[in-house]
């Protein structure tokens, strides 16, 4: 599966995060989008991943980006997560049903593994991928690269 292509309109979604509420793509409309895809919630490097993001919280607020944890867990998998890390502004939706179907729309699904890759994709403020990045599953994604990338674009 070959990842989303730059250029292209992002695939709208609707997914339960940790705080059952409902996120939609389209409630961003002129803000950036950051999709932060980790395979699976309670491991060492997607606990890293997430901790970096609502430690960067209010640094994706200035550039005018809302970061999503994105994995495939259940919802009730990331509130408990989510409760556990300490997570109170970064929303972690879950793409757990139909399983993986917002992974695949952005082509990072592993269908050996049944979970997304991880990846990282900013959505543009016109709803457009402006950058895809997808790391080896043991590879901690360089939060500082993708802050470079989004006040390059702002």
């Amino acid at each position: 599966m070959t990842p989303i292509s730059i250029g292209t309109d992002a695939p709208d979604f609707t997914a339960k995060d940790n705080n059952k509420q409902n996120i939609s793509l389209s409630d961003y409309k002129g803000k950036k989008v950051l999709l932060s895809w980790h395979p699976i919630a309670w491991t060492p490097v997607c606990t890293d991943q997430m901790r970096s993001l609502e430690t960067n919280f209010q640094n994706f607020q200035g550039l005018n980006t809302v970061p999503l944890g994105f994995s495939v867990d259940p919802q009730p998998c990331k509130e408990a997560w989510a409760t556990l890390l300490q997570i109170k502004n970064v929303s972690l939706p879950s793409d757990f049903w139909p399983h993986g179907k917002i992974a695949r729309d952005y082509g990072i699904f592993d269908d050996t593994k049944g979970m997304s890759k991880r990846a990282n994709i900013i959505i543009n403020e016109s709803g457009k991928i402006q950058w895809v990045k997808v790391y080896p599953s043991e590879q901690l994604p360089d939060i500082n690269e993708v802050l470079q990338i989004l006040s390059n674009n702002s």
